[in-house]
């Protein structure tokens, strides 16, 4: 079977913060996962370069918004790769490649009778004379009164018109804008009302998108969809490719999420192979995001792929929901946030993967607390599962000079090896990480429980077969747990394989061949309780 998997594209405007990555790690985990079982995969993201959030960042900085988009597509690749992130390809929408094929997607659609001119009034501001971004109009959500931007409300997920806001602002000078007539091209997204109904009864009914996707995709549909604007007058992005409309840009929500096609054909690109087999009817596809973007995959991207005839429309929706911090909603504009650069500077990227999967917003928001932070990594990745590790081997290198004891593993342990694989699987098949990984945390605590009761320490006097049969299935269990734990921790499971001498990449429960326990270190260390403190001083600090 083929995997397509596409991880949400982050604008290039400021740095990414840990919200960011709890929305986007569930993709890699997938894709080290389906790589595993031996399947043709596809895992493709890049940095959104040409939304209006760029521009906003690089007029109060006074540069150009290719500087701005540089910095931060440069910064997300380094914090990607250090986060263990196995994409393979990540690209940025400022591209020749990614103009062409959305120019190229954009005419298919004209001529197919979906894609429309209509003239339009627009919010224009008198003051910058200029015609305003939806992102540069700011007022009052007329569904739920919160304050929010032209194109979408964040409090209650509505996608928004700038026209439609109350109490309008211009985000440049703060003046109220005026309207002003002019010609645009719109997507008729309204023609697709009936086949996306079919299409997220069918996503309920098979239980393949979270709940969050289904009834906020079910709360549009049950409005009715509405033909959208799919260009925009704005200083950057891709043109329009209509003779005496090259001024006019295509809208960045028609042309970011055209952006996993686009990353596809690079790809193939790239690598001389064919996408053809990550687009038609057998393929498996998930796009992760944060709920935030629900409807521009669920109902958006869906009617263009179905309006180009690419089958089939997203698989898998896997949307999380918020992750707060310390209890309070994350403002980047406040600056309340655990930013990726500077986390990465002090702890292990494991710690942080394991504490955004073990807490993750599947179903409702969840919280980001240093406390929980240390605490996790101490008790479960140190204490549980490291501790496990370094006794048991340390105590081969002691005991029997490093040589692992050959012994038949005991058929209680191999049921459990093989039952976790299959358990862990269906879990991450099926989008429900957090239970995946408590699944194999419940085996590191029986582990630890086995080599307790077992006493190793007593055996070897008292009687050394027992003693060997013990480290015998405690050495397959050390080989297994990083191999079933790679998907969701590849820097500790590396570290494991290597002191084992394990090449084993299949998904499925071995034996371990190798005769030595070699270059034995502890996989985490200790963090010091005071950190809390530290860090919480470090968050109110930066307050803005």
């Amino acid at each position: 079977m083929s995997i397509f998997i596409g991880g949400a594209w982050a604008y290039a405007n400021g740095s990414l913060h840990l919200g960011h990555i709890s929305s986007l790690l569930p993709g890699d985990i997938l894709a080290r996962y389906y790589r595993l079982k031996g399947e043709k995969v596809l895992y493709v993201s890049g940095s959104d370069c040409n939304g209006t959030p760029i521009t906003i960042r690089a007029k109060q900085e006074g540069v150009s918004p290719k500087e701005i988009a540089d910095r931060y597509h440069k910064e997300f690749e380094d914090c990607f790769s250090r986060l263990g992130f196995s994409y393979d390809i990540y690209t940025r929408t400022d591209t020749a490649h990614h103009e062409k094929i959305v120019q190229e997607i954009f005419m298919d659609l004209l001529q197919k009778g979906l894609i429309y001119k209509k003239d339009i009034e627009q919010t224009y501001c008198e003051y910058d004379q200029q015609f305003l971004p939806d992102r540069y109009v700011e007022g009052i959500c007329p569904h739920c009164g919160a304050v929010a931007r032209g194109d979408q409300c964040d409090a209650c997920s509505s996608v928004l018109e700038p026209l439609e806001l109350l109490e309008r602002k211009c985000k440049i000078c703060g003046n109220s804008p005026t309207t002003r007539k002019t010609e645009h091209f719109y997507f008729s997204l309204s023609s697709f009302q009936r086949l996306l109904e079919d299409y997220t009864q069918a996503a309920e009914t098979n239980t393949l998108w979270r709940e969050n996707a289904i009834s906020l995709t079910k709360r549009y549909l049950k409005e009715g969809l509405q033909d959208r604007a799919v260009s925009r007058d704005l200083p950057i992005g891709v043109s329009v490719p209509v003779k005496g409309y090259e001024d006019k840009k295509i809208y960045v929500w028609i042309e970011a999420v055209s952006g996993y096609y686009t990353a596809s054909k690079l790809w193939a690109k790239e690598t001389k192979q064919d996408d053809a087999t990550f687009w038609n009817t057998l393929v498996k596809s998930y796009y992760v995001h944060g709920k935030d973007n629900i409807p521009f995959h669920s109902i958006i991207w869906a009617a263009i792929l179905a309006g180009l005839g690419k089958e089939p429309l997203p698989t898998h929706i896997v949307s999380n929901e918020y992750l707060t911090l310390e209890k309070k909603k994350l403002s980047t504009s406040k600056n309340w946030a655990v930013w990726v650069p500077d986390i990465l500077e002090r702890y292990d990227p494991d710690s942080i993967r394991y504490f955004l999967t073990i807490n993750a917003p599947e179903n409702r928001d969840a919280d980001f607390s240093w406390k929980e932070f240390i605490y996790s990594h101490n008790s479960e990745l140190l204490g549980a599962y490291g501790n496990f590790v370094n006794r048991t081997l340390k105590f081969i290198e002691k005991s029997f000079a490093g040589v692992i004891p050959e012994k038949a593993i005991t058929s209680n342990i191999q049921d459990r090896v093989n039952q976790l694989y299959d358990v862990t699987g269906d879990c991450i098949e099926t989008a429900s990480f957090k239970q995946g990984l408590e699944k194999v945390f419940e085996l590191v605590r029986f582990s630890n429980k086995y080599f307790d009761e077992r006493q190793p320490w007593r055996q070897i006097k008292e009687d050394p077969e027992a003693c060997k049969q013990t480290l015998a299935d405690c050495v397959y269990l050390i080989a297994n747990l990083p191999h079933i734990l790679s998907p969701f921790l590849p820097f500790s499971s590396r570290k494991v394989k290597d002191m084992l001498n394990i090449t084993e990449t299949e998904w499925r429960a071995f034996l371990v061949t190798s005769q030595h326990v070699s270059n034995i270190e502890p996989l985490f260390e200790r963090i010091d309780s005071v950190r809390i403190e530290e860090e919480l001083d470090r968050l109110n600090q930066q307050l803005v």
